[in-house]
C-alpha cells in the first residue's frame, strides 16, 4: 500500500458506478467518524477536493442521502447499495470518498486510524478527534 498515492479509480460493489479520485493527500487522510450515520455505514474514508472526483460510467446509478442539516451528500449506488463518497458538511470543498471501493485497498489495511468527532460536530462546536480505531490481524 503506497499512502503518497495521488490517483486511483475506484468502483462500487457491483460495478456500476466506476470514478476516479486525485486525493489531497493521499491515503494519509484516513479516518472513520463517530456520527450516527458513519457508526452504522462503517466506512474508511480518504479525503479529495471537491473537483477531485471524476465519474467514469454510472453517474445516473449514483443516488443522494442527506439527513439532519442537509449539508452532508452522502452518494450510494442504487443498484448494490454501496457508498462511494460524500461531500463532507464540515468542509464543503472537501469529498470523503470510501476507501473499500478504491482499487486494490481495504479498510483492514490501515491497522490504526483516528476517529473524527462527529457527534460534536465542527460546525456545531465540537471537533478534533474522538479517538483511534485498531485493527489487529489474527496471526
Amino acid at each position: 500500500m503506497n499512502p503518497d498515492i495521488s490517483e486511483i479509480d475506484g468502483a462500487c460493489h457491483c460495478g456500476a458506478v466506476r470514478f476516479r479520485v486525485r486525493l489531497s493527500d493521499g491515503l494519509n487522510t484516513a479516518r472513520r467518524c463517530n456520527c450516527s450515520f458513519c457508526r452504522m455505514r462503517g466506512a474508511v474514508a480518504v479525503s479529495a477536493p471537491l473537483d477531485g472526483l471524476s465519474i467514469l460510467q454510472g453517474g445516473d446509478d449514483l443516488v443522494l442521502y442527506q439527513f439532519g442539516t442537509r449539508q452532508a451528500e452522502h452518494n450510494f449506488c442504487r443498484h448494490c447499495g454501496i457508498y462511494t463518497h460524500h461531500r463532507r458538511r464540515s468542509n464543503p470543498n472537501q469529498l470523503g470518498v470510501n476507501i473499500a471501493c478504491l482499487e486494490g485497498l481495504s479498510p483492514f489495511d490501515f491497522t490504526e486510524l483516528p476517529v473524527m468527532e462527529g457527534v460534536r460536530h465542527p460546525k456545531d462546536g465540537g471537533g478534533g478527534i474522538a479517538g483511534t480505531l485498531r485493527y489487529v490481524p489474527s496471526a
